[in-house]
């Protein structure tokens, strides 16, 4: 090569790096009661940090999904063929128990092992984790029907990944999927149009277009349909137990922004088989179970994709100089990422204690079901809201290395709004939060019990959480207020768990940041008092 191809001042790959060591991460898992998994958490995450596991998600998403609608002698199959690479990804994911299985698990904190794993190896790839979190939350709607539960809830939870469409009672494992969202409704789910008519053999058949499935290759969904009872749920096979392909045609995959690895299809039913969940005319309700435990894994989904970000921005600005010294040490850079290593923390210790009030409400616990009812919706609203502004400054710090695909920092770009959109926009989640709040006290007197046990630690979060106070206190114009209002019940109850569980030098900066006013609303705005390098270091990549 000639001397003016000599490669100087590159970062090294970011490689051999253990993404379950994140500080935040482990002090989070042992406050929630999940410190008995680190060996297993350790595992998975010196293998989400190798070059071997980004090849695996950078494949999955350059080779996206293909549908096949017919074989080759004109039957209908309806067949989406993946890349090997996806199927190594969710095979990892199924056999570390990322789906389905804490609901078989009886020891506490098993939801929390759960979540810590599924954020670690949510930074590898993020679309193959759809299927992972719907098959998560299938199980609690499913028990309305014990009959159903006792069938497929083995197979659900089982630590097997077995592709293929086979009648799910031959499968070793089964993946599930949701089927509701209808083009005349979005959101609205009352809205939807698919009927649903009783069948002599006591199941019921269904007819309508779904305008967005997810993971249309799964065994069984969960779907909403008007029986002539009112808006129902049902649980609808791919395969019948004679191993006929049920009547889902597959009309087209979505080409979409992001999410590439993942098929989302337009499904339609043409007398599809299904059985009911819980009772006729309550689907909302039954369904409700299973966005419950979506919209934590959005929450959680978000935060591991900030750290993906986080790590890449601070690894390249640790090894690259610029203006005679390392971009690490130069003070703006320092100011942006620590900026970005307090939201990320801020987004980590969250997750864990939704997961955590998840975990204890499934034991029983009536108080932490009251506080996840909210907090849940909350953290939906608040931390995917806050991704794609985040992934972008993260990849701005890589400057134009950041904007080529080789570095992954587009894709994690891509990925970034999705999770503010699934199970509800925005606007969708605080108004789920407003509903709460005016008709389920017990949410929020848990809610504000939470903020109180930091009372006193903090006189910044102390005044945020009086002036949240004032804002509860207020019905005029409550939904035009909405996402403020919201907006500042997350920022208090991140707020409230790190003063009382992070190291001073996070706490401080983040209640002076986000709840002092010394903050500009764009990352890189800290008061100069901040230590960056105690911040930082939390922050860095361990090997």
């Amino acid at each position: 090569m000639p001397p003016t191809h000599e490669v100087v001042n590159q970062p090294s790959p970011l490689e051999d790096h253990d993404a379950a060591a994140e500080p935040a991460l482990r002090e989070g898992m042992e406050r929630e009661g999940a410190g008995w998994s680190a060996a297993e958490l350790g595992e998975l995450g010196r293998l989400a940090g190798t070059a071997r596991a980004r090849g695996w998600a950078e494949q999955a998403n350059a080779n996206v999904p293909v549908l096949r609608t017919h074989d080759r002698y004109g039957h209908r199959i309806d067949e989406v063929d993946f890349h090997p690479a996806w199927h190594v990804l969710l095979d990892t994911a199924v056999a570390h128990g990322l789906h389905a299985a804490p609901w078989a698990d009886g020891r506490a904190g098993a939801h929390v092992a759960r979540a810590a794993g599924f954020y670690v190896w949510s930074q590898v790839e993020a679309g193959h984790g759809c299927p992972v979190s719907m098959t998560y939350a299938a199980v609690p709607a499913l028990r309305h029907s014990p009959d159903l539960a006792a069938r497929y809830e083995p197979l659900l939870t089982a630590r097997e990944y077995d592709f293929g469409l086979r009648p799910p009672e031959t499968k070793r494992g089964l993946l599930a999927g949701m089927s509701m969202t209808e083009k005349q409704g979005g959101s609205d789910v009352r809205a939807n149009t698919t009927r649903a008519v009783p069948a002599p053999d006591g199941g019921y058949r269904l007819t309508g277009h779904k305008w967005f499935t997810s993971a249309p290759m799964s065994d069984v969904f969960l779907t909403l349909a008007q029986a002539p009872e009112g808006l129902s749920c049902f649980l609808v096979p791919r395969v019948l137990p004679d191993g006929s392909r049920n009547a889902l045609l597959i009309q087209r995959l979505k080409d979409k922004l992001g999410n590439r690895s993942n098929a989302s299809a337009e499904l339609e039913y043409d007398g599809a088989l299904a059985w009911l969940v819980g009772e006729p005319g309550r689907g909302v309700r039954t369904i409700i179970e299973m966005v419950n435990g979506t919209r934590l894994d959005c929450v959680i989904g978000s935060a591991a994709g900030m750290r993906a970000a986080l790590v890449q921005a601070v690894h390249h600005a640790a090894e690259r100089r610029a203006f005679g010294s390392l971009l690490l040490d130069r003070p703006l850079m320092r100011n942006v990422l620590a900026d970005l290593a307090l939201e990320s923390e801020a987004a980590t210790a969250l997750m864990l204690r939704l997961a955590g009030a998840t975990d204890r409400a499934v034991r029983g616990d009536a108080e932490e079901r009251a506080f996840r009812r909210l907090a849940v919706a909350v953290g939906k609203f608040w931390v995917t809201k806050r991704q794609p502004a985040y992934v972008a400054e993260a990849l701005e710090c890589l400057g134009g290395n950041g904007y080529v695909e080789e570095s992954g920092m587009p894709r994690l770009f891509r990925e970034s709004p999705l999770n503010s959109i699934w199970e509800g926009s925005g606007n969708v989640a605080a108004l789920d939060a407003l509903r709460a709040l005016s008709r389920e006290p017990e949410a929020v007197a848990a809610f504000l019990a939470e903020l109180d046990r930091a009372a006193g630690a903090d006189a910044r979060l102390d005044a945020a959480v009086r002036r949240l106070r004032a804002e509860l206190a207020d019905p005029e114009g409550a939904e035009f207020r909405a996402r403020g209002v919201v907006g500042l019940m997350a920022l208090c109850l991140q707020g409230s768990l790190l003063v009382r569980h992070a190291p001073a030098a996070v706490a401080d900066a983040f209640t002076a940041s986000r709840l002092g006013g010394e903050w500009g609303h764009v990352f890189g705005t800290l008061p100069r008092a901040v230590d960056t390098a105690a911040i930082l270091d939390r922050a860095r990549p361990r090997r």
